[in-house]
């Protein structure tokens, strides 16, 4: 049990370092005006028609690093720094989004499956605390696995879903980065910061996917070292 406490803190020391790199790539990036002096917002409705995607709309939405893309209402969603932004950190964002965009209209299956889960998901992280929580203290208490094996199988579901995001969230950055680069989007340095930054972003995901997979193998651990 040691063991595993040891690789969740070592994975969250990691997650805490990335985060860090992160943010502090995106503050220094922002800060860097383009040449092009196109802004978030220009550049995702650029892409999008590119494309020839119509349909989907370009909105501002409050808060930082809140950017995201919602297939079910086909709006790709900048944070207002990335929206009105015209530096190197807002054009790799926005082209980011809207590769999630590109690959949603492309049908690309893992996005699909990824979009798929995300019912189930909802469901099962709305009782996966209180099965692990009640699922201990029944093993413990009178040696009944069973609540705490559905509360490692919601587990698992959710560490699925952080490994599935990987190939969307790396796909979409490859769609950007391709694009910003072949419409002369950036100049050189431009594209390096761009470059930069979506491969900081595409790390928190990787050590969300560990640590998810590090939370998983203890509890499981946990589970089958229960007559120990």
């Amino acid at each position: 049990m040691s063991g595993g406490y040891i690789l969740i803190i070592i994975v969250a020391v990691i997650s805490m370092g990335v985060q860090y790199m992160f943010k502090n790539r995106f503050k220094k990036y922002s800060k860097t005006p383009l040449a092009s002096n196109m802004s978030g917002a220009e550049v995702a409705e650029r892409m999008l028609n590119d494309n020839g995607i119509r349909g989907v709309k370009v909105m501002s939405v409050q808060g930082t690093l809140t950017d995201h893309y919602n297939p079910s209402s086909k709006t790709v969603n900048l944070s207002e720094n990335v929206y009105h932004g015209r530096n190197a950190a807002a054009v790799a964002v926005a082209a980011h989004e809207c590769g999630h965009a590109v690959q949603d209209a492309k049908a690309y299956a893992f996005l699909g499956f990824r979009s798929a889960m995300v019912p189930v998901l909802n469901a099962t992280n709305r009782f996966t605390p209180f099965l692990l929580m009640i699922g201990i203290g029944l093993l413990y208490a009178v040696d009944i696995p069973y609540v705490l094996a559905l509360g490692v199988l919601a587990l698992a579901v959710s560490t699925l879903f952080s490994f599935v995001t990987l190939p969307v969230e790396f796909d979409a950055s490859r769609r950007a980065l391709k694009w910003i680069e072949q419409e002369n989007i950036v100049n050189p340095k431009e594209y390096s910061m761009a470059k930069s930054a979506l491969s900081w972003a595409a790390m928190t995901y990787v050590v969300a996917a560990l640590s998810s997979l590090a939370t998983l193998l203890y509890y499981a651990s946990i589970l089958m070292n229960r007559r120990d």
